[in-house]
């Protein structure tokens, strides 16, 4: 931030009196013109112009008079403020609301200020996020979806929009030390890579200093990690570094610097662990604590029972909650399941629930930090478990790999996931839960992340702590709240306004509601002032107002992501009424008994609808994962390289997959075997490689860790100049399917052949590709391989290419779809990836 940026005194009280009608009261702090004086401004416009100066200036120095611009620094008495947001976790995650998980510090964070029962998210990652952070609709901002989903509407591009400026861009150029930690979902996945742009990295976005990790989740042994714009790799060389450690250290590193470099500067955190998103990643000896607590061993019917009857001791929901009846059609009782069964999914919970310790632990080492430095009683603590209901992506049976679900394999059967028994959470798996669990950890509530219409989606609980201002230590709070309220929250207690212009955009209004109204004991039963909220994730929506929730039925369970899509997911439902001030739970449809009540909820959810941008509504999943962006490979068919290069992502590289491509590689080969990567993308868990073993060249696509497929020279290479190449003709039609809402394009079988010097040494056939994506926090890299490798059996990473490499060449040939193609597509019954025909997603309300 520029020092000189200040608005005048007499224009800043113009300014601010004639946009709220009173004056406003500049404060400084020595003489101005001094270079330790220090003012606020008004904040209406940012940045504040310079200022006028304010000294002499003659033909010399010495009879004129310096004046420098003062300082500007946020109000006096503005917080510190820690923001704290969990992943993946729904309402009965933590011991705070009632879950069996210990979660000492959001504990002690309750105990120390206030609890709050009913706040709400978007149902998914980005969404919720990007929500926090500007104080606006998820769709307002082009969060519809998560960014790897986004599509060419207002809505959906996951673009924060320049005249919708950031919470961490107010408070900064209001004097703030503003900082990121953690994970990073709002950068578009198509603006990720190391050339830019970085207008909506953390960095271009009004925080200083951001540590974590850009796209949905990461490797925590083995993490996408980067300091500001630079990727990093503190891993290396040090055997059990896990980033839920490593993040809070640099976290407690930074705040240190702050207070020893300019201890008087207030900061602004925001803490966004990847914990509990998979892959659940934590340390053997939290792994350990857990499994001596023996939480999970009676089951999730159980433990489901359990948490329900914690929350109605604590007072956490209301002592006439219901649950509804276990979910037996999709999910079965824990009683009805055979032993082995049993193992696994105990196993599973314990890893998941070792990940949330574990990290709500790293959480309290911050905070811990803040007291230690003497500056907790002024902080403002905000910790909100989960961005979005617990995950259910891991299907009925989890799964040892993630990346897995999301190319179709959604109930990997268990005698193949024992496999993984003994390494569950290490970093040979990209782990997640079943969906039984998942239903558990959402109690009261039901469904889950990605069910927009359903509180087991939406429905969030939060720790506040402010002890210079919350004086009501362990009150409850039950007024209904969205993660939009955050930011007009933040700024009514710092006493910044809103600005009017920023970079000389005017602003479009905030859309939440400031809930620091609750902070005061007299309003712990003031009646909830966010009045108005919609919902929509996937074509499942929802509108709240004034205690009434209008909702469409479940259509789709979150791990049935690759089936024909909702055509009309307006109209195309079965509509659901609930009265919250009754049902806390939302298990009594009382919609036939209110036809009238029904229907104006719904005129009143398509002009909300209308208003922020929700429109064209798309039912769509899976199909949004491939379609295409405006990435720095759009509309190129040809790509060369030259030079080694690594770190560029998923979403900027070229994609290979559902189309025909020749790799061709020019090198010059050493005296002995030459070795090394020559190109790779995705890593451990899915993914491919081109590579010298032993002076052999191999080709290889490893099948989300399942299978892989390796073509291989029979002969080291001799030295001297080679040329090889490697060419798959795939036999299906590509991603133009999807349009038609049928997927049969995608996954198809296809022929790779290896040459080396122009003589084809191996052909084979693949009778299945991979549908969707690659291992997505794994970059593509030439000339070596970072983070993991493709195949641990030939290599460990870097393996860095001892051959030269003159040019590398990518040739992608994407098919087309032909008139007589198009018109069967027409008539096509819906094809699922596997090929079978579906017939039971998203079906006509009955």
């Amino acid at each position: 931030m520029k020092l000189t940026r200040l608005m005048s005194l007499a224009s800043a009280v113009a300014t601010l009196a004639l946009a709220t009608g009173a004056a406003y009261a500049q404060q400084v702090t020595g003489t101005l013109g001094a270079p330790g004086a220090t003012t606020t401004i008004d904040g209406r416009q940012l940045p504040a112009p310079d200022p006028s100066f304010g000294g002499t200036i003659t033909n010399d120095a010495l009879s004129s008079k310096p004046w420098w611009a003062p300082r500007i620094v946020p109000p006096k008495g503005a917080p510190n403020i820690l923001l704290v947001i969990t992943d993946d976790a729904g309402f009965g995650v933590p011991s705070t609301f009632g879950g069996v998980i210990p979660t000492p510090t959001m504990d002690r964070v309750a105990a120390n200020g206030l609890r709050y029962n009913n706040v709400h998210s978007t149902a998914l990652c980005s969404p919720t996020r990007a929500a926090l952070i500007t104080g606006r609709n998820h769709h307002s901002v082009g969060f519809g979806v998560i960014s790897e989903q986004s599509t060419g509407f207002p809505g959906y591009n996951s673009i924060i929009p320049e005249d919708k400026a950031t919470i961490g861009r107010i408070l900064r150029d209001n004097g703030y030390a503003t900082s990121w930690f953690g994970k990073d979902h709002n950068t578009p996945a198509f603006a990720a890579s190391s050339i830019g742009p970085f207008d909506k990295w953390p960095t271009g976005m009004g925080f200083e200093y951001f540590y974590g990790f850009v796209g949905g989740d990461a490797n925590q042994w083995q993490p996408n990690l980067f300091r500001n714009t630079t990727q990093i790799y503190p891993f290396e060389g040090k055997p059990g570094w896990n980033l839920v450690t490593g993040m809070a250290d640099d976290a407690i590193d930074y705040l240190t610097r702050l207070n020893q470099t300019a201890p008087d500067k207030p900061f602004f955190m925001k803490y966004a662990p990847g914990a509990t998103h998979a892959p659940h990643h934590p340390t053997k000896e939290w792994v350990e604590k857990i499994s001596a607590m023996n939480l999970f061993d009676q089951g999730w019917n159980k433990l489901r029972e359990q948490i329900f009857e914690n929350q109605k001791k604590l007072g956490v929901i209301p002592q006439d909650t219901q649950l509804e009846p276990w979910p037996s059609s999709i999910l079965k009782n824990w009683d009805d399941l055979k032993p082995e069964d049993q193992k696994l999914f105990i196993r599973q919970a314990e890893i998941y629930a070792a990940y949330a310790a574990y990290s709500d632990h790293e959480i309290g080492r911050v905070v811990q930090a803040i007291e230690d430095m003497g500056k907790l009683d002024n902080t403002l603590v905000i910790y909100i478990n989960g961005d979005n209901g617990t995950s259910a992506e891991g299907g009925p049976l989890g799964t040892p790999n993630a990346v897995a679900f999301f190319n179709g394999i959604n109930e990997m059967p268990t005698d193949v996931q024992m496999k993984w028994y003994d390494v569950w959470g290490t970093e040979q798996t990209y782990n997640h839960m079943s969906a039984g669990w998942s239903w558990a950890f959402d109690t009261p509530f039901s469904w889950f992340k990605q069910n927009a219409s359903r509180l087991g989606g939406v429905g969030q609980n939060m720790a506040v702590s402010w002890p210079a201002r919350i004086t009501d230590k362990g009150g409850l709070r039950e007024q209904f709240m969205h993660v939009i309220d955050v930011v007009p929250t933040l700024l009514e207690v710092t006493g910044i306004p809103a600005p009017d212009m920023v970079d000389g955009i005017k602003q479009a209004p905030i859309e939440g509601t400031s809930f620091a109204y609750t902070f005061d004991k007299v309003n712990a039963k003031a009646p909830t002032r966010h009045k108005t909220q919609y919902f929509e994730m996937f074509g499942q929506w929802a509108l709240y107002n004034d205690g009434w929730l209008l909702s469409t039925k479940v259509n789709r369970a979150p791990w049935e992501a690759f089936g024909t899509a909702n055509p009309d997911p307006l109209n195309n439902q079965v509509l659901q009424l609930y009265d919250l001030s009754k049902d806390f739970s939302q298990s009594q449809d009382v919609a036939a008994e209110n036809p009238d009540k029904v229907k104006a909820m719904k005129d009143l959810f398509l002009a909300e609808a209308k208003k922020y941008q929700v429109f064209p509504m798309d039912a769509s999943v899976a199909a949004r994962i491939v379609a295409p962006r405006p990435n720095i490979t759009a509309g190129r068919t040809e790509f060369t390289y030259t030079h080694p290069m690594t770190g560029l992502p998923q979403g900027d590289s070229p994609s290979l997959l559902n189309s025909s491509y020749t790799i061709t590689a020019d090198i010059d080969a050493p005296q002995g075997d030459a070795e090394g990567m020559i190109l790779t993308s995705g890593g451990r868990f899915a993914g491919y490689g081109f590579y010298l073993l032993k002076g052999k060249p191999v080709f290889l696509w490893n099948l989300v860790d399942l299978k892989r497929v390796k073509w291989q020279g029979p002969d080291a290479l001799t030295a001297g100049k080679h040329m090889l190449e490697f060419d798959f003709q795939y036999d299906g039609l590509g991603i133009g399917t999807l349009a038609f809402n049928n997927m049969s394009g995608v996954g198809r079988s296809g022929t790779g052949t290896l040459k080396v010097d122009g003589k084809v040494v191996d052909t084979q056939k693949m009778e299945h590709t991979l549908p969707m994506i690659l291992q997505w926090d794994e970059a593509f890299d030439v000339g070596s391989d970072t983070l993991t490798g493709v195949n641990d059996a030939d290599y460990s990473p870097p393996f860095a290419l001892t051959a030269k490499l003159n040019k590398l060449t990518i040739k992608v040939d994407r098919p087309t779809l032909s008139e007589d193609d198009i018109k069967k597509l027409e008539d096509a019954q819906a094809v699922a990836v596997d090929g079978s025909p579906i017939h039971h997603m998203q079906p006509a309300p009955q």
